[in-house]
């Protein structure tokens, strides 16, 4: 089976834990052999897929574990918890991180409709919320692995790397994650361009109305619209977003004055009193506790 022959691949290819490039653009391995309780990150869109062991994920109260029989479709940047609950030496997590690249979906996704309609028509209700938690499929697993194979040979990752990773969405897009990630990804989405442009600039003063503005909305419907794809409200899903960058920033040894500034806080107290409240310490206490290697969650 493609995942057996994955797992081998990434076992024999990450000796320490944390992220490990492939020498594709976007697709890094990683390991982790000790359990790490979740913590504040931020998904930037993204599939990550698991052959040993679990991972968990928490998006707006809602609690996500995932193995190697599902794999986890992020289609728009998201402000996420997430772990390694069940990781040790005996239970190595193991597992593949690939970005997901908009534009490249949506072409890819338009072209498959221009060719015969092969994605099943969308729903006409609301899109699904946040992220996805998809089975793992033939047509997946083989893609995935034909990517992977290129990461021995520098000149066929230059070469085929492209191909290969088109291959991969295509297989994303056929699956059972298809539907959900041509609803974030599909033409004139203004909530995902929204999203996109909050991440990009989160020090930047945010107003809400020129989000709606932006987006072609009234206020009214921008939040309601909003609120229907991230289950968050606008001004709550920005505050999450600064939030958790921020505490990626500290934990990977940023001051926290300097977090602060970089995710558009202008007052350190205020900056203090919202990260306590959203994560029970000060940021100065939370950073103690969080001494952890890159790209362990």
């Amino acid at each position: 089976m493609s995942k057996d022959r994955i797992k081998h691949l990434i076992a024999s290819r990450t000796d320490d834990d944390g992220l490990t490039e492939t020498g594709i653009k976007g697709v890094r391995l990683f390991r982790a052999t000790r359990a790490i309780p979740c913590a504040p990150v931020v998904y930037e869109p993204c599939v990550v897929a698991i052959v040993s062991g679990a991972k968990e994920a928490v998006f707006d109260g809602q609690r996500y574990v995932y193995d190697a029989r599902q794999y986890l479709c992020c289609p728009m940047s998201m402000p996420v918890k997430a772990g390694t609950p069940t990781a040790s030496p005996d239970n190595p997590l193991l597992g593949v991180f690939i970005s997901l690249d908009p534009q490249a979906l949506t072409t890819l996704a338009m072209q498959m409709e221009t060719a015969g309609g092969v994605l099943p028509p969308g729903k006409s209700g609301l899109p699904a919320q946040g992220i996805k938690l998809a089975r793992w499929d033939a047509a997946f697993g083989d893609a995935l692995y034909r990517l992977l194979t290129l990461g021995t040979n520098r000149t066929d990752a230059a070469i085929l790397g492209d191909a290969r990773l088109r291959e991969v969405h295509y297989a994303l897009l056929k699956g059972e994650a298809g539907i959900f990630a041509r609803q974030a990804f599909g033409p004139g989405n203004a909530i995902a361009r929204s999203i996109a442009q909050v991440s990009a600039r989160l020090d930047a003063p945010i107003s809400i109305d020129d989000m709606a503005a932006r987006a072609g909305m009234s206020r009214a419907v921008f939040h309601r619209k909003f609120k229907q794809a991230t289950s968050m409200a606008p001004i709550q899903f920005v505050k999450s977003m600064r939030l958790n960058n921020a505490a990626m920033k500290i934990s990977g040894g940023m001051t926290v004055n300097e977090a602060a500034l970089d995710v558009g806080y202008v007052s350190p107290s205020q900056f203090s009193r919202e990260f306590k409240r959203m994560f029970g310490q000060s940021p100065r206490h939370w950073s103690e506790a969080q001494q952890l290697p890159i790209g362990m969650r």
